[in-house]
């Protein structure tokens, strides 16, 4: 009887261990599971995508430029003289010979009442020795002499009216009065700055382009100046003229563009940030260009399928503003990787964690 009471006892022992057992390697099997899930995801490589687009593509040689006006000048004084009087200040618009200051013009007046005098002398005497000449009464080189007297007078005389009229200062065109340089009652000199005209239609701006493109940059083709003083604001233009040489110490030519600026919102020595279009495309495949990663010289970008990260060859076209033209590779409904790529590799498992717009990507 004893004997029967141990081995079910033995019997209930082996019962209960071989059930924990069986719960211990369920147990283990179920949590070996879950951590091999989570070690899978935890191996995606986190993403971040965009979608390619279709639009028009730009070539555009970006450069920088200082405004300048076409009509640009100092004016200067022809005579020296105390300034009596001042019509215009900075800021005035002005035109063509209109008078912008007086000059003391008592001496020069009666300079030119003097040779005004001296002329009229002269011309009596010619006149009354030219009856004599007629006659015979008088030699050939005393005539010539008195001609020669009377020309002279004339031109003393043309000329003490010339810098009569310079002791009013004019404009030399339309335009406005950019800088005044003296004062009432200031004594100026022969050559002494005394305003700054400037005419700002139309503004110019000079771009030093390197020799390279020379082949690609022709009067005609349409650009943008963007202004950052007026908050980046960006204004019409086109190149007016492209140099034909090339300078040897710089290697760069220069292109001449006119800015399209009705309202006058643009002032002569802005700084502004010039892009000319050379070519444009219409309805190309674009994609940012820091989805590129150069392999052997060759482009490829990595495209997400499957949950994998899958490398492309593609071939390449125009890049402008950090987008790029695909030409061949990318049908366009692919997901581009375009942050975390430098470190893929072809089949490694990939976590999409963004989806950026195109637009917004090329701007980082």
């Amino acid at each position: 009887m004893k004997y029967l009471v141990y081995l079910g006892a033995i019997a209930a022992v082996v019962l209960t261990a071989s059930a924990c057992s069986s719960d211990g390697v369920a147990g283990d099997k179920a949590a070996g599971g879950k951590d091999a899930k989570t070690a899978s995801t935890e191996a995606a490589i986190p993403v971040e995508v965009s979608l390619p687009t279709r639009g028009e593509m730009l070539a555009m040689y970006s450069g920088t430029a200082t405004l300048e006006a076409e009509a640009d000048a100092e004016v200067l004084a022809k005579v020296p003289g105390e300034v009596r009087r001042i019509l215009v200040e900075e800021g005035d618009r002005v035109k063509a010979g209109q008078v912008l200051a007086h000059l003391d013009d008592r001496q020069l007046r009666l300079q030119a009442a003097q040779t005004r005098a001296a002329l009229a002398k002269a011309d009596r005497d010619f006149n009354r020795q030219l009856e004599l000449h007629d006659k015979g009464l008088v030699s050939a080189g005393a005539f010539e002499g008195l001609k020669y007297d009377l020309d002279t007078q004339r031109a003393a005389d043309d000329l003490a009216r010339l810098n009569l009229s310079y002791s009013e200062i004019r404009a030399p065109f339309s335009g406005v009065v950019s800088t005044r340089h003296v004062k009432i009652g200031q004594e100026i000199a022969v050559g002494a700055k005394i305003f700054r005209v400037t005419d700002p239609t139309p503004l110019k701006a000079s771009v030093f382009v390197p020799e390279r493109e020379l082949a690609r940059l022709k009067p005609g083709q349409s650009a943008t100046i963007a202004v950052d003083a007026l908050a980046g604001r960006t204004f019409p233009a086109i190149v007016k003229l492209v140099s034909p040489t090339v300078d040897a110490a710089t290697a760069t030519f220069k292109v001449t563009l006119e800015v399209n600026d009705p309202k006058g919102d643009l002032k002569p020595g802005m700084f502004s940030r010039v892009g000319i279009v050379f070519e444009r495309r219409a309805d190309t495949l674009i994609i940012p260009r820091l989805a590129l990663v150069e392999t052997d010289g060759s482009s490829n970008v990595f495209v997400v399928s499957d949950g994998k990260a899958v490398q492309r060859p593609i071939k390449t076209g125009l890049s402008n503003a950090g987008k790029i033209e695909v030409t061949e590779g990318l049908d366009g409904a692919e997901q581009v990787v375009v942050v975390g790529q430098n470190g893929l590799k072809d089949g490694n498992p990939v976590r999409v964690v963004s989806l950026e717009p195109i637009a917004q990507v090329a701007k980082q």
